[in-house]
């Protein structure tokens, strides 16, 4: 069984930065994706960032230029958050994304961390 887990979020105040953390139980290249999705109250969630097996990457444009994701060469994958705002307070949740056959996919979720952003 797939567990996502996140870690590195917390009180910052905004211009400030904060790194995410996510580890996987197995090695994040047999997902054919890593990527992250925030969710504020009320809202839905919505896409951030992913990287692709090849390493290939992709930002929402909310975040592009302030946000950057990485990954190791095991089971980790980051979100490097800088210049945050109020409007960034959500919880933040790491994604894999996985192929299973033709046109199908499947995606693994972790728990969430919460980032709050305020003065």
């Amino acid at each position: 069984q797939v567990q996502l887990v996140e870690s590195g979020g917390g009180l910052v105040q905004p211009g400030g930065s904060l790194r995410l953390s996510c580890a996987a139980s197995e090695s994040i290249f047999s997902f054919n994706a890593m990527g992250w999705y925030r969710q504020a109250p009320g809202k839905q969630r919505e896409f951030l960032a992913a990287i692709s097996l090849g390493g290939f990457t992709d930002y929402a444009d909310s975040v592009k230029g302030r946000f950057t994701i990485s990954r190791d060469n095991a089971k980790n994958t980051y979100l490097q958050m800088n210049s945050l705002n109020p409007e960034d307070t959500a919880v933040y949740y790491c994604n894999a994304r996985r192929n299973v056959g033709g046109s199908g996919w499947y995606d693994y979720w972790g728990q969430g961390t919460q980032v709050t952003v305020s003065s």
